[in-house]
């Protein structure tokens, strides 16, 4: 499993991060406490990131069965138009699966597990 999502703490803005933070943490333990593998995409909004490319490196690095897009992601309609046509391009055999939370990218990875 492939996971795209915003790392909180290259979000610019007057925000606390910490609880996005602690919510993608939840997430990440819930794929280790099932047995199931899952890799992190945490792409920077603060322009430290080429997210194009960091995406693309990330799609290419192996054969994904499912990739989640996150809903910092989502917010952004031009990001997420790229993310997705990205994962199409890159990643043509990969479920597409959505959280609601960071703490639930299990579960959505989960409704597409064969």
């Amino acid at each position: 499993m492939l996971v795209i999502g915003l790392d909180p703490y290259r979000v610019p803005g007057p925000w606390d991060p910490a609880p996005v933070a602690a919510g993608i943490e939840e997430g990440r333990a819930r794929f280790a406490e099932h047995g199931v593998g899952a890799e992190f995409c945490l792409v920077g909004l603060d322009g430290s990131d080429d997210v194009p490319a960091v995406v693309t490196a990330a799609l290419s690095s192996r054969l994904w069965e499912c990739v989640v897009v996150g809903g910092g992601v989502r917010g952004d309609l031009a990001l997420f138009e790229q993310v997705v046509n990205l994962v199409r391009r890159h990643a043509p055999d990969a479920a597409i699966a959505f959280n609601s939370t960071p703490a639930d990218t299990f579960d959505a990875a989960a409704r597409w597990l064969a």
